[in-house]
Formats: C-alpha cells, sequence, structure tokens
C-alpha cells in the first residue's frame, strides 16, 4: 500500500521517540487515528475531553523532557484542547498539537464546525501554522515538533482532514527530531560583573526554580560558596528542597515567612531559573542577579543589575570559580533557625484534630506523604491542594510534582495524573483534586477505567471553592457564590468501576489511603476535610487586613455568623501553633 501523509507523520513521531498521542477520534481526524491503528507502536491514549488530552500531554513533557502530542478534530474538538495547551506553553514544556480542520476548499464560507485555529492557538504556542497543501504537512510537522522541543513550548499544526488521506510526495521521508545538545552560559564580562556584585554582598539569598532542573549539585555548591540560604517557587520544590541543608522553604501566596523574611533581609538576591510573579514579595533596593536560559524574561518582575542568559547548571559551573567563597555564616544561620521555627510551626497544624470530623488537610497531606512511594509523581490542582502539597510533601531527589503552577486553572490534576501514569506505568501518581477542580473533568474517571491507569485520586472535599472564598475574605467581600453541592465522589467512583471510598473521621484516613494504595488499579478517596482552614500567606498587607476586618463585619450584619465562627475557630488554631 503506498504511503500517505499521515503515514509519513506518525513514522516521523515514532523515529523521534513519540510513544503515544492523547485526543479524541473525529471525521476530520479519520486519516490520521487510523495510520496510528497500522502503525501499532505508537497507542492512541483515548480521553473523554480534549481539554483532558492537552493536560496529559502537558504532564508527560513535563515528568520526561520529552516532546509529548496531543490531537483534536476540526472547530469544537480543537478548540477544546486550548485551556491544557495554555498549561503546557506557560510552562515551558514541549508539546505538539495535531489541530485537524474543515476541507480546504470550504474555509471562509462558514462552513460547518468552521474556526480558525491558526489564529485561536497563537497566544498559547511558539509554532502555529495552516497547511496549505499536503506536500506540506510534513515539514510543517517537523519545524512545529523542533520548535516546540528548542524553545520549550507547544507547536501547533492545522491541518485539513483531507490532506491527512493524501498520497504521501515522493521524497518524503520520516525524520528524527530530538532537542539538540547545548551548552549555554553569559559572556565573562557578565560573569564577572556578577561576580563583582556578590563579592561585594555580606547576606546574599538565593531565589531558586524550576530552571535548577539537572543542577541540584551546582546550586548547593555555589549556596555553600555565598554561605547563601536558598528559598524556593513553587515549581522549583522538586527539584531545590530536598539535600539541601541551605534551604529556607518557599515564599509567595503559597509559602510561608522563612522563605519572604530570606529574601527581606538580604543585601543581594541572585534567582536562578525562576520568573517568580508576586512582585510583593521581592525586596526593594537592593542588588539582583538573574539567571534565566530565555533572556525576555530577565527583569520582567523586579529590577535586574546583572542579567545572566544561559542554563543555571552551565552558568553556576562558570561564575562558581569567578567568586570569593564567604566565610561569615551569620545570615544563612539566622534564616535557617527561622525555617526551623516556621517549620515546627507548619507542622503542628498538621495533626488529626480533636474533633472526629471534619478531618484538617494539613494532616490529610502529611499521611498521604508518609504513606506514597519514594518515586511517588503527585500531581495537584490549583487552589488549596496547592498550599497544601507545598507545604507538606517532602520532595526527595526521586519523586515528581506537576500542576498548573503557572497558568493557574482549576480541573488539572486529573488530567496530569492520565499523562504522568500513561507514561510511567510502573510508577505511583497521586492526584491531589478539589471538589471543585475534580467536578470539572469528572468524566476523566472513565478515561482511567478504560485505559486501565492505576491513577490514585485523593479528594480533599471542603464542599466549596475555598481559595476563592479565601480571596474573597481578604478582599471584604462575603462568601458568595461558593459553595459546591458535591456527590459522594466515592460513589461515583465505584459506579464506573473504581476503587471508591469516603472518609469522614481521621482514624478512618490511613487504612483507606493504605487500601487504595495497595488497590491494583485506579481509586478515588473522597475526605471531608474542613472548609475553614485558612491557608494564610507570609505576609499580611495592611489592605489584606483590612479586607479580613470588613468580611467579619460583612458576614455578622448578612446574617452567616455561623460561618464567621467556624473560621475564628480555625484561626485560633493556627494561632496556637506559632
Amino acid at each position: 500500500m503506498a504511503k500517505i501523509v499521515a503515514d509519513i507523520v506518525i513514522d516521523t513521531l515514532e523515529a523521534s521517540g513519540v510513544q503515544r498521542v492523547y485526543g479524541l477520534p473525529g471525521d476530520s481526524l479519520n486519516g490520521f487515528t487510523d495510520a496510528l491503528r497500522r502503525n501499532g507502536r505508537i497507542t492512541w491514549e483515548h480521553v473523554r475531553h480534549e481539554e483532558a488530552a492537552a493536560f496529559a500531554a502537558s504532564a508527560e513533557a513535563a515528568l520526561t523532557g520529552r516532546l509529548a502530542v496531543c490531537a483534536g478534530s476540526c472547530g469544537p474538538g480543537n478548540l477544546h484542547l486550548i485551556n491544557g495547551l495554555f498549561d503546557a506553553q506557560r510552562s515551558g514544556v514541549p508539546v505538539l498539537a495535531i489541530a485537524a480542520h474543515i476541507p480546504a476548499e470550504e474555509i471562509g464560507g462558514q462552513y460547518f464546525q468552521e474556526t480558525h485555529p491558526q489564529e485561536l492557538f497563537r497566544e498559547c504556542s511558539v509554532y502555529c501554522e495552516l497547511a496549505a497543501s499536503a506536500d506540506q504537512v510534513p515539514r510543517l510537522v517537523e519545524s512545529a515538533m523542533r520548535a516546540a522541543l528548542e524553545r520549550g513550548g507547544v507547536g501547533v499544526v492545522v491541518i485539513p482532514g483531507e490532506m491527512f488521506l493524501a498520497g504521501a510526495p515522493k521524497d518524503a521521508k520520516p525524520v528524527k527530531v530530538v532537542k539538540a545538545a547545548t551548552v549555554v552560559h553569559p559572556d565573562g564580562e557578565s560573569l564577572a560583573e556578577a561576580a563583582r556584585v556578590i563579592d561585594a554582598a555580606s547576606k546574599v539569598t538565593i531565589l531558586a526554580g524550576a530552571g535548577c532542573a539537572g543542577a541540584h549539585g551546582e546550586l548547593i555548591a555555589f549556596a555553600d560558596a555565598l554561605k547563601a540560604p536558598i528559598v524556593h517557587a513553587f515549581r522549583g520544590k522538586e527539584f531545590v528542597e530536598y539535600d539541601n541543608p541551605y534551604d529556607v522553604g518557599m515564599t509567595g501566596l503559597l509559602g510561608f515567612s522563612s522563605g519572604y523574611r530570606a529574601m527581606e533581609h538580604c543585601d543581594t538576591l541572585v534567582m536562578l531559573g525562576t520568573d517568580f510573579p508576586y512582585r510583593q514579595f521581592y525586596p526593594e533596593n537592593v542588588p539582583v542577579i538573574q539567571v534565566d536560559i530565555r533572556g525576555e524574561r530577565i527583569g520582567r518582575r523586579t529590577p535586574v543589575q546583572v542579567p545572566l542568559v544561559g542554563t543555571v547548571k552551565d552558568t553556576l559551573n562558570a561564575l562558581l570559580p569567578l567568586i570569593k567563597p564567604k566565610s561569615d555564616a551569620g545570615h544563612l544561620d539566622r534564616m535557617t533557625a527561622h525555617y526551623r521555627r516556621a517549620r515546627a510551626g507548619l507542622d503542628r497544624l498538621a495533626k488529626p484534630g480533636r474533633r472526629s470530623s471534619p478531618l484538617h488537610p494539613q494532616f490529610v497531606a502529611t499521611t498521604i506523604d508518609r504513606l506514597t512511594a519514594q518515586d511517588a509523581i503527585y500531581t495537584v490542582d490549583v487552589g488549596t491542594p496547592c498550599v497544601w502539597a507545598a507545604r507538606y510533601l517532602t520532595m526527595n531527589g526521586r519523586r515528581r510534582l506537576v500542576g498548573s503552577l503557572n497558568h493557574g486553572t482549576m480541573a488539572n490534576a486529573l488530567p496530569h495524573a492520565i499523562g504522568a501514569q500513561a507514561a510511567h506505568p510502573g510508577r505511583q501518581v497521586i492526584a491531589l483534586a478539589g471538589d471543585g477542580g475534580l467536578a470539572m473533568l469528572l468524566g476523566e474517571l472513565l478515561t482511567l477505567r478504560q485505559q486501565n491507569l492505576p491513577v490514585k485520586i485523593v479528594v480533599f472535599n471542603n464542599g466549596a471553592l475555598s481559595f476563592v472564598e479565601l480571596e474573597m475574605k481578604a478582599a471584604g467581600i462575603v462568601t458568595y457564590g461558593t459553595d459546591l453541592l458535591d456527590p459522594d465522589f466515592s460513589a461515583v467512583a465505584r459506579a464506573v468501576g473504581i476503587h471508591g471510598v469516603q472518609v469522614t473521621k481521621a482514624k478512618e484516613l490511613e487504612s483507606a489511603l493504605r487500601a487504595a494504595f495497595d488497590h491494583d488499579g485506579p481509586a478515588l478517596i473522597d475526605v471531608r476535610v474542613d472548609r475553614h482552614e485558612l491557608s494564610l500567606p507570609p505576609k499580611l498587607t495592611f489592605g489584606q487586613l483590612k479586607g479580613f476586618t470588613l468580611y467579619a463585619t460583612r458576614t455578622v450584619l448578612s446574617g452567616q455568623a455561623d460561618e464567621l465562627v467556624e473560621l475564628t475557630k480555625t484561626n485560633l488554631r493556627q494561632l496556637e501553633s506559632e
């Protein structure tokens, strides 16, 4: 049988190491999916919503560093990919999206299901092109793959469905597309300037992010030479936190006081592979050195005195010989002592509590941390699950953590777990889901069952969009529209053939988690947690304090005093732990 365009596309994906494609079938994708069937070596990971396909590809790419692929049919099909593609793009992970399109001759005529994908996906991609002819398709796919890998983002190819079925060009051959190996560090003059600034400082603090992946040894050696505490951003947690005597925790809205203080009291800040977005947490009037492989990111959060374009690993290897090792560890000792106190306060909150119900979410998170494998992969929903993961999951260099930590969308934990488990079938994958997030893509429970993916889902079920409530309280607004009338998610799980159990008491938690983690297949644990557990940031502004006061007053006046009483009890418990 003569090869068609779709065969060349599939052969190129296979030659480049792609092992699976996430998506839903559709008529405009028929040529592509049939070529997958004939190939038989790249699997079709059938999800129930294209958004989940893009999330799954994003997680696979984040965990493996290799190109991951998703596909959607014309119109509404590929349009559903957009949220997951934004997640991949903003996380800087390589994803190829195959966006099938209406027949080429019908474009521009308001044809059935017509959209303009090449315009829709422009903002969430590093490459986005519409194929004008069948002969052009293999070259465009190769270009999109290479752009995604080299630039760290999403490559989109929009392909009218009939072009997949066209005969392949005579000279078309599959191409192996992989990321090129490089060494990238700044020029000598920039490195020398950075060394001068560091040598003149007495209290250096390091802010480390996801760009420190693969550079753990260099990071620790650098901190040791500078006697510098290391603050980590959330995306840097899995790469920075472990085997690190210089770690002082996180800063930011999910962090705690020690990370904030280490940046507040420094006289020079060194940013390594992070685009930490919250300006209010940066120190004022101190020199900042920023290292990033993408120079356009430098200086957009805080003024930077010395910009260094390069990888963290290569830049630190080049910079370390130029600096004078410091002997005064006073700043480091003060900040690590502060961290130990802050850590102890957080750990005191992670108790089962005196009441049998509801459970404290901190206790749930620490129990998960204790019972899961040393190479577990965690996915976390945006909102309070992120808070508990940031503060209570322990990284060790083998565990991995995936979330929508830049795009910040709900509903990511379950579809991220699909991609994580598909790419790592022998590892334990735990999704820390919120009740609101899980409900958004609840149909993906069917994907776990159909694809036989043994993901374990722990639902932090508090009957509310609780992080949204926290934002309302801080703004002085009476909580409204955040109640969730949830089902028993464990019963839903059982209805679709998944192991499911509900936990309402602390004494039930460990046995339920153990049974789920040991179960040979997907499992869901619906844990009813305290709705009013307040996750305060390390720095409260006057505006936030004023907002909480207004919220309390307005809540009483609106007849919701019972809610305020419960919140006050929870706050007192947290204050007692300090």
